[in-house]
């Protein structure tokens, strides 16, 4: 288990310090600092860790931690909070990111909303909501409010 513990730790640090556009590059950085794993193992690393891609200021996407999401937005544009719009399709809300934000903002609703969402599906823009039976719009607007605008 150390041994993953401590690889886990360099895939962090890599991500962190490198501007990591696909898992081959992530790959070729573990390889430089010695360690050698397979590629279904950096896959699993990779989803344990929850590590997205995200669109950055330079047109590219980038390999980014979860809590990497929220200082970026914040550095990019502080005034602008994540999602820009919500709306409803019935019991559905479909919120709009900025590009390359849907995957790592869906994480952080997935985690941190209560009863109201039963979970999200999140492109590269665009986050899908489902709410939970027996709640309101209003409600569902008042659990997601850090997300919109």
């Amino acid at each position: 288990m150390k041994a993953k513990n401590d690889r886990q730790r360099e895939i962090e640090q890599i991500v962190r310090t490198e501007a990591i556009t696909c898992q081959e590059d992530l790959h070729k950085s573990l390889e430089n600092r010695g360690i050698y794993i397979s590629q279904a193992t950096l896959s699993r690393d990779v989803k344990n860790l929850k590590i997205i891609k995200i669109h950055d200021d330079k047109n590219r996407y980038l390999y980014v931690l979860p809590d990497m999401t929220k200082q970026r937005m914040t550095k990019q544009n502080p005034e602008v909070k994540i999602g820009s719009t919500i709306e409803f399709s019935g019991n559905f809300a479909v919120i709009k990111t900025r590009p390359g934000y849907a995957m790592g903002i869906a994480s952080d609703i997935d985690e941190s909303t209560g009863d109201e969402i039963i979970g999200t599906l999140a492109g590269d823009d665009t986050i899908l909501v489902i709410p939970r039976d027996g709640y309101s719009k209003t409600q569902i607007i008042n659990a997601l409010e850090k997300y919109i605008q």
